[in-house]
């Protein structure tokens, strides 16, 4: 039977997630078979598995620093909302349906038994699993069926460290205030505390350390420093949406108001002289050097929040010498109609952006599938990309193929003996550029996978962690260098893969420095006694 310890937080982005997966870091380095968990996660941010399963991007991310596999089971519950009241229910790795909040709250008990069968796969092959709370256990109008925080502690009998935030400040009427509400089993459970980000000098706060420890009679088992990491965190609260520094290389990213795996630019993010800044004026969008329409949870909407601003004329009009590359939702944004006759988002049709002869259709079904290969044959501005190699995934409920022509070019479709790209000539666009279709060469089978159209500066796949792959982003930054005639210092460049690794030994180191594992590790022997 694995042992078990929980993480949960006085409030959301107090740092859990980061800490799970530092913790999964260390186990793993003291040479433990160690997983993730999270009962239920609430994130826009997701990931296709190997058996075609979705999960949150949080637990991926964990996965990684703990050096297994992901699968759906570390996260058996993902929620992405679709409104401001209802969200997309998966559950195991599958659609079951869309909930309001309300709704939703009355049925979640339903799914214990689907977190307890995930929690034994997991026990099955792991000495120690790490479970990552939600939000917040003092939510008091949430205790009742919680099992997300003290409900699934209690349901899996996990000891809990509690993590407060000190760099929003007020850290300790976080921690007392928690601790506070909490029912006395509930408080019983919690066995030491963490103050997460902080900066300065640490014999300044000892004395409030004490009174803490006085007071919640709990003991403090780690102050954290603020730590300066690249590694994806939770949607809503990402402080990346917040820079707006313009390196050398400029990648502005559409922020719409219902963006989704936004982590697929954050191969772009490490290298340096690149900024990647999300935009949503007009007034800020300024002369990138390429301009990424990410994906959308409601591509419909998105698309008519960027019409309504005037953010769509206006990268129409810079998409004539500028590279514009759409992914998932972004993609269907960029071809010429969108029909939703099912009902998927909101119903209807509506006209795209035009800059690809594509023609999207919104389905019932969701696509899920890991793809891995190489790029075919491609012509244009990013024609240095032909023959790389590439790996990803799509998650997404429509169908895109070429509009106007009778090439079958739907996302999911395999070519077979296509061998080269098809070249297709549309009458009604400008000059009557030539069109491609965007093809994948599965290395395993020789299949071939129709994954995007691009003309010209525009670009459209369904590949989600398109340039993860390799020096994929290396290769894509260095064409934006020469078609700027602008030189990169690329002698320090280390592949995505690598960068990240680093990450997770320095976020370990961290966390060795700044807590007591003495401590961590007798909770776990307690709890397994």
């Amino acid at each position: 039977m694995a042992k078990v310890i929980m993480v949960q937080g006085t409030m959301s982005n107090a740092g859990k997630s980061l800490i799970v997966a530092g913790l999964c870091r260390i186990f793993k380095q003291d040479g433990y078979r160690v997983a993730p968990f999270k009962s239920q996660n609430m994130a826009l941010n997701s990931f296709i598995t190997k058996e075609g399963l979705e999960m949150g991007r949080a637990q991926v991310m964990q996965a990684e620093a703990a050096g297994v596999e992901p699968v759906a089971a570390m996260n058996p519950i993902l929620l992405k909302p679709t409104t401001h009241v209802g969200s997309q229910v998966i559950v195991n790795g599958e659609v079951l349906g869309n909930m309001s909040a309300r709704d939703y709250f009355v049925y979640k008990k339903q799914l214990i038994p689907e977190i307890k069968k995930a929690f034994r796969e997991l026990e099955r092959d792991n000495d120690i699993i790490v479970i990552e709370g939600a939000g917040s256990p003092a939510e008091i109008n949430l205790r009742e069926n919680d099992i997300v925080n003290m409900g699934l502690a209690e349901l899996l009998d996990a000891p809990v460290l509690l993590v407060g935030d000190i760099d929003r400040g007020g850290v300790f009427a976080q921690l007392l205030g928690t601790l506070m509400l909490l029912e006395k089993t509930e408080k019983e459970r919690v066995k030491g505390l963490i103050i997460n980000k902080f900066r300065g000098d640490k014999t300044i706060l000892d004395p409030g350390v004490v009174m803490l420890e006085e007071r919640g009679h709990v003991p403090v088992v780690g102050v954290v420093p603020y730590m300066e990491l690249s590694i994806d965190d939770e949607d809503s609260l990402s402080s990346r949406f917040d820079r707006k520094e313009e390196g050398l290389i400029d990648i502005a990213v559409i922020r719409y108001p219902r963006i989704s795996n936004f982590t697929d630019l954050s191969a772009l993010e490490q290298i340096g002289q690149v900024s990647v800044r999300y935009v949503d004026s007009v007034r800020d969008l300024h002369h990138p050097d390429m301009i990424v329409l990410p994906g959308s949870k409601n591509t419909m909407a998105d698309l008519r929040w960027m019409r309504e601003n005037g953010l769509e004329a206006l990268i129409k009009k810079k998409a004539q010498d500028t590279i514009v590359f759409g992914i998932c939702g972004g993609y269907q944004m960029l071809g010429e109609t969108i029909r939703d006759p099912y009902q998927v988002e909101n119903g209807g049709s509506m006209k795209g952006m035009g800059l690809l002869p594509a023609a999207t259709e919104l389905k019932q079904e969701k696509t899920r599938t890991q793809v891995t290969g190489t790029f075919g044959e491609i012509s244009g501005a990013l024609s240095g990309l032909s023959g790389k190699s590439v790996r990803g995934y799509e998650i997404h409920m429509g169908s895109t193929g070429y509009s106007g022509s009778n090439v079958d070019n739907r996302s999911t479709v395999d070519g077979g003996s296509i061998v080269d790209s098809e070249r297709v000539i549309n009458p009604e666009s400008r000059g009557n550029e030539n069109r491609y279709i965007c093809r994948i060469q599965n290395e395993a089978d020789g299949s071939v996978k129709y994954d995007g159209i691009f003309s010209g500066n525009v670009y459209g796949t369904y590949v989600h962690g398109i340039f993860d792959e390799g020096t994929l982003a290396e290769t894509l930054v260095g064409i934006l260098a020469e078609r700027k005639g602008v030189v990169l210092d690329t002698g320090q460049m280390i592949s995505y893969g690598q960068f990240k690794q680093m990450q997770y030994d320095k976020l370990a180191d961290g966390l060795r420095e700044s807590m007591d594992m003495e401590a961590v590790y007798a909770m776990l022997r307690e709890a397994a006694i």
